[in-house]
């Protein structure tokens, strides 16, 4: 039994794998069809966004208006969508210097990050205005979250005045840090002798992949996680049994609108990761049908993602748009089933627990 510190799942060999040449080869394949079909196009697509987004922000800052604003509002949903498509990957050079809490920490049910942000903003602190020292104060201040409230929260309309300099160079550092773990991660997976190539290439020796089983376990990893994440942080935090337990506050980008977007991201993610890296296909003949009810369940959570978009206490609010939101969840569960049981026993691996079971 081997415990994935990097994906947060505790996964078991079964003695039904094939043997270990066929699965290094099998896994070399896959592994290389998620690199170089997902995760290095992911990684630049998020960095492609993020120096758009400090653009967006730096000429907001220089010439303040309500057009310049609602660009760097555009481009803020534009990164966002971006992250959340590549934030399935939470494993390799995302988990080294918190670069995943530092690009978005959440959930925050302390409200720690916006009671950082708040303060930064009311004491005017000129060491959150350079993204090099931004980048060593809180992972609470230097996100997504952060730059959400920047842009979005009380008091963000007067960034289309001249009066709001301080809380416009903020957002513009938060950009500039953005970018900066940006850049660093699509270098880190470019790399030819990096992760990517320590991952593809498993060995009795690798201290993190012994054989082609423990490299697909983190593949699979992904997909469990991913859907427990969807399903049980991002949307059971503020879907509440009836109507009258439901959060909107508690939900991810709520300000911005960008709630359920983010979550469809997330599951596009998911299904383009599965095609491209040919897991579903990795199967006996006869166990086909797998992949394609996986590919089922994601267009019907598709569906239900853009049938209950909107601005999430709009949502909640309508009874049609809110039980589009509780069948998304039973989507996701239904995915998991499909991962976590068939998929992974027609593979030979079993999930145990997850890290986010802590959250």
């Amino acid at each position: 039994m081997r415990i994935n510190i990097a994906g947060g799942l505790l996964l078991a060999f079964l003695s039904s794998v094939a043997t270990p040449g066929l699965a290094n080869e099998k896994a070399t394949d896959i592994v290389t069809g998620a690199i170089d079909g997902f995760i290095r196009p992911g990684y630049a697509a998020f960095h492609q966004a993020t120096g758009e987004l400090i653009e967006a922000e730096q000429a907001l800052c220089a010439a303040p208006s309500q057009q310049a604003l609602d660009a760097a509002r555009q481009s803020f949903g534009k990164t966002v969508d971006a992250w959340s498509t590549i934030e399935i990957i939470r494993f390799g050079p995302v988990t080294e210097e918190n670069r995943l809490e530092r690009v978005l920490f959440w959930p925050d049910r302390k409200s720690t990050g916006l009671k950082q942000v708040q303060a930064a903003i009311a004491a005017k602190d000129e060491t959150a205005t350079e993204a090099s020292s931004l980048a060593k104060k809180s992972v609470a201040m230097q996100g997504l979250g952060a730059l959400e409230f920047v842009l979005f929260g009380t008091g963000s309309e007067g960034l289309a005045q001249p009066s709001e300099a301080y809380r416009c160079a903020y957002g513009a550092a938060i950009g500039g840090n953005l970018d900066t773990i940006a850049g660093e991660l699509e270098t880190a997976w470019a790399e030819p002798d990096g992760f990517a190539r320590q991952w593809a290439n498993p060995g009795p020796d690798d201290p993190l992949y012994r054989d082609g089983t423990e490299a697909v376990t983190e593949l699979m990893d992904v997909f469990v996680t991913g859907f427990e994440l969807v399903r049980d942080v991002r949307i059971g935090g503020f879907l509440g049994e009836t109507p009258a337990d439901d959060k909107p506050k508690q939900a991810l980008f709520w300000r911005s609108a960008k709630t359920l977007d983010s979550i469809a991201a997330n599951l596009a993610g998911m299904k383009e990761l599965l095609e491209v890296s040919g897991l579903g296909r990795a199967v006996r003949e006869e166990a086909g049908w797998i992949e394609n009810s996986a590919l089922f369940e994601f267009g019907n959570a598709a569906n239900a993602a853009a049938a209950a978009n909107g601005p999430v206490a709009e949502v909640l609010g309508d009874p049609a748009r809110r039980e589009k939101l509780v069948y998304l969840g039973l989507v996701t569960s239904s995915l998991s089933d499909i991962f976590g049981t068939s998929l992974s026993g027609e593979l030979g691996l079993t999930a145990g627990f997850s890290s986010l079971d802590g959250d």
